[in-house]
């Protein structure tokens, strides 16, 4: 008797037919008459469930119309095909065999529940049909990057997460330290002195692992890293979170415009191939999360992405008719409101590139203008940012220079500033946060709802 995977059943259910099989699995429903009754089995292996039909003629008939959602069991049973009811196939159980009893305290019974209940309890959403579908997504998408990047000759990098450097220059990162907080901090000098901790010196969580895999980069070409990435943002925005993680590839002998090219073919490919991997999982996101959504998806694939300078973006938005919460100045970032506008206004996925020197960071290739840097964010319909990269500054001076104007320390990045000195090269590259795209493709409104166990300001729960 053959113990089988509920995904192999229904992608091969044909070859099963009549066939005596095993099942284990948890009841996500079990109701029942008086001489019979029906099971919907769960494995994981699978989005959609298995209908297990049991009659009296059973021993344990009156035991099993008692089981609880989410018990654990064991059905054995015959395949049988059902072409005209909503499901393909049931199984016919000769034999169903509890694990576990779930109690009947189990949090999720057969109802609606709102996602900020289920973050109490992110220990159990998975069992969820919503947190299934995200996660399942989250699971086919991480290897759908792997897999894009491998294809096209990147080597990956585990950049390390902690660091001695500030790499973005932004102070969004947690200091680490041995020290017990609970007792006095080593003081010299009238400040911590770090040489008594562990490392011997000041030392952060990396915030980014970019000039780490630059340097991997002037090696092999092409690098990517994917990792987790902690800030201590004290943001509590829909799309920022304290830990979350990175996709960060950088490329040799490429400017802003082979850039821009990589990004839109990296973006079709992820979008194109989940569509086709997770259909089951995007027909319900599509159904009960965002309407539309696979059309969405299905147009970015087909979209042409329009590029324009940051500066010809204001421009639209300045002549736009209509009332802004954030006024577009020339100087500054995009709102969200201008971001939504611009891809609204173009119908589809946009660059805006050649952005602010003064909002952007030191390593950005400085433009011929004196004002500018070959910086680029996509914007999305329906997102707004998803990636954001830029030219890397290859000129020694001129990234000295660049530091010392935003009193930046050089000595801590002399490893970083070597590869402007030892055969450097034009290169590129982006980052990309991964709960965002996530939330791109599954229709998810807050980040707290792509990520298992979210850490947000004043929560660290799990």
């Amino acid at each position: 008797m053959e113990k089988l995977d509920i995904k192999e059943l229904f992608k091969n259910t044909s070859k099963y037919k009549d066939q005596e099989i095993t099942l284990q699995g948890w009841i996500k429903t079990v109701r029942d008459s008086k001489t019979f009754g029906f099971i919907e089995l769960n494995d994981g292996s699978f989005f959609k469930n298995v209908q297990i039909v049991f009659n009296n003629t059973l021993s344990n008939f009156d035991e099993i119309c008692k089981f609880t959602i989410s018990s654990s069991i064991t059905v054995t049973g015959k395949v049988v095909l059902t072409p005209d009811a909503k499901q393909p196939f049931e199984i016919q159980a000769t034999s169903i065999e509890l694990f576990n009893l779930c109690d009947q305290e189990y949090p999720l019974q057969k109802k609606r529940h709102s996602f900020e209940y289920l973050r109490t309890i992110s220990h159990l959403r998975p069992r969820t049909n919503t947190f299934n579908a995200v996660f399942r997504v989250r699971s086919v998408v991480a290897f759908l990057i792997h897999r894009y990047f491998q294809e096209n000759g990147y080597v990956y990098l585990n950049s390390p997460i902690i660091t001695c450097a500030d790499c973005e220059g932004s102070a969004e990162m947690f200091n680490l330290t041995k020290f017990n907080l609970n007792e006095p901090i080593p003081q010299k000098d009238g400040k911590t002195d770090f040489s008594q901790d562990l490392f011997g010196k000041q030392t952060f969580i990396t915030g980014t692992g970019q000039l780490h895999g630059e340097t991997f980069a002037h090696a092999f070409g092409k690098i990517y890293t994917f990792g987790p990435t902690l800030r201590t943002e004290n943001s509590n925005t829909k799309t920022h979170a304290n830990e979350f993680w990175m996709v960060e590839p950088e490329i040799c002998f490429c400017d802003l415009e082979d850039l821009m090219d990589i990004e839109e073919d990296f973006l079709k490919y992820i979008v194109k191939n989940v569509l086709e991997m997770c259909p089951e999982e995007l027909e319900f996101c599509d159904k009960f999360i965002q309407n539309s959504l696979i059309e969405k998806l299905q147009k970015v694939c087909n979209s042409t992405f329009t590029r324009l300078d940051h500066k010809e973006a204001i421009d639209i938005l300045k002549k736009a008719d209509r009332e802004w919460e954030f006024k577009p100045e020339y100087g500054e970032d995009l709102a969200k409101e201008h971001e939504k506008y611009i891809t609204e206004y173009f119908n589809g996925p946009v660059f805006v590139k050649n952005w602010p020197k003064d909002i952007k960071a030191f390593y950005m290739k400085q433009n011929a203008d004196g004002k500018t840097v070959a910086a680029v964010d996509l914007e999305v319909p329906g997102a707004g940012e998803i990636m954001g990269g830029s030219q890397r500054e290859e000129n020694y001076e001129k990234i000295i220079n660049r530091m010392k104007e935003i009193n930046m320390d050089t000595e801590e990045l002399n490893w970083y500033l070597d590869l402007r000195r030892y055969g450097s090269t034009i290169h590129s590259g982006f980052g990309l946060g991964f709960e965002r795209l996530l939330m791109y493709i599954t229709g998810m409104e807050n980040i707290r709802d792509v990520i298992p166990f979210p850490r947000t300001p004043g929560n660290c729960d799990f």
